[in-house]
């Protein structure tokens, strides 16, 4: 498997080099990723075990799809390769951006954005990325990341906390970057 290569950013998300997967990780530099939350017509939210062959957080439940942005590539361009890598999805619409988090030691030094994607599956996981996944009701998300926390990735709280956050709000879940 080739080297993974990234583009390293100041403070503001302005890219400012390249680093590989290793290097970005054991420096501590800040770099980007996507996550995707996968709602079906029922509004069921599809969630993924990580595989525990990951490097981070192995075993862990996780948002429906995630990674980093490659080299060179926007946080757009990464949500349909990364939707294809661990679910087989192709998106028949555009992923609606909902919300995006600085980077910092909490997301491992990644500025995030989240992204809403509608779809029924079946999905096809790829092992080497997933263990598993399953769909759950808002309430079920709820009450497991409460009851179960180490269960689950930090981050898959604090981008739940926020989209629940924003939904009592009354707010369209959606927000510019």
């Amino acid at each position: 498997m080739p080297e993974e290569w990234f583009d390293v950013v100041d403070e503001h998300d302005r890219p400012i080099g390249r680093a590989t997967r290793a290097e970005v990780h054991r420096l501590g530099l800040r770099h980007r990723s996507v996550h995707m939350l996968v709602f079906n017509a029922r509004g069921e939210l599809f969630l993924q075990r990580r595989s525990e062959h990951k490097d981070n957080f192995p075993g862990l439940w996780d948002s429906s799809a995630a990674g980093h942005v490659e080299a060179g590539e926007t946080y757009e361009e990464t949500v349909p390769r990364e939707l294809h890598e661990e679910l087989g999805l192709v998106l028949r619409t555009p992923p609606q951006f909902l919300f995006a988090f600085p980077a910092s030691p909490l997301t491992g030094m990644e500025f995030v954005r989240v992204y809403r994607i509608e779809a029924e599956g079946p999905f096809v996981l790829d092992p080497v990325e997933v263990a598993e996944g399953r769909w759950f009701t808002p309430q079920a998300v709820d009450a497991w990341l409460s009851e179960h926390p180490q269960q689950t990735t930090a981050t898959l709280h604090e981008i739940w906390g926020r989209w629940c956050a924003m939904a009592a709000a009354g707010r369209n879940v959606h927000s510019e970057p």
